[in-house]
């Protein structure tokens, strides 16, 4: 049976003040409060701005020795891919990531692609050459275009060792499929809340305010119990951060799995 890590896509937050946080804290404090009742978090500000080694250096000092973190790649390499200045990116990428991989606190790094990124010659060959120069760590990749979900790229993920990302999130026009399938010793499932009126067009900004119900968590443990059958580490992250629903939900599924 797999070792099962719950926590939250993304942990500094002001509205989570109050909340999660106690009323006064710092955010430079954020993290370290976090560590105390999750042992792994998904760090998103890597999306949007290149980490830098110094930086996560920090972070690994801040919490315990035996917390993870995944890492989400940055922008430039998912969704703002120049052909010319990929390979350069990636670098800069891989050198930040020295300091969690050397300290055992590397749980996995996130390649999460968007609609546009579509299954499409040129695009294969990207994912692949993409993959190789990341091929020393433990990585997971997440499609949001459905034409990906198709035999070749599970059995290329298999031959790699490389996790396709389990979802949950509404099933609307242009959404990709909810399945797990097992292409790696580590699974990595990524919960994104269910509010399918407001997950495209003008109120794509709130697509992840939701609240899980106890009904919703009971069936996805249930999924991640089987999950964890064919596992070696199972990687869960809530993504419906919006008021800290993201932290009540981790909260509720880890009680419903018995694990803390």
């Amino acid at each position: 049976m797999a070792t099962i890590y719950i926590g939250t896509s993304g942990y500094s937050y002001t509205e989570w003040v109050g909340p999660v946080y106690p009323e006064g804290t710092r955010s430079c404090d954020f993290l370290s409060l976090y560590s105390t009742e999750f042992p792994t978090v998904e760090l998103n500000f890597s999306y949007y701005r290149m980490p830098r080694k110094e930086q996560l250096q920090k972070m690994s000092c801040d919490v315990p020795q035996s917390f993870k973190f995944s890492i989400k790649a940055h922008e430039s390499l998912t969704h703002t891919v120049d052909f010319n200045l990929w390979q350069k990116n990636a670098g800069q990428f891989r050198d930040a990531l020295e300091i969690p991989a050397d300290n055992g606190q590397l749980a996995a790094v996130l390649f999460q692609f968007p609609y546009s990124f579509h299954y499409e010659t040129d695009r294969r060959r990207y994912l692949d050459a993409l993959l190789r120069e990341f091929s020393s760590y433990p990585l997971a990749v997440e499609f949001r275009n459905s034409k990906w979900y198709n035999s070749r790229t599970i059995e290329a993920l298999k031959n790699r060792d490389i996790a396709l990302t389990s979802l949950d999130l509404p099933q609307a026009p242009r959404t990709p499929p909810i399945m797990d399938v097992h292409t790696s010793r580590l699974s990595y499932i990524r919960l994104h809340g269910r509010n399918r009126e407001n997950w495209w067009g003008s109120d794509a900004a709130n697509r992840y305010d939701y609240l899980y119900s106890t009904k919703e968590l009971e069936a996805i443990a249930s999924r991640i119990r089987t999950v964890a059958t064919y596992s070696e580490s199972v990687l869960v992250y809530f993504n419906n951060h919006r008021r800290g629903q993201a932290v009540q939900g981790a909260r509720e599924l880890g009680k419903i799995l018995r694990i803390r």
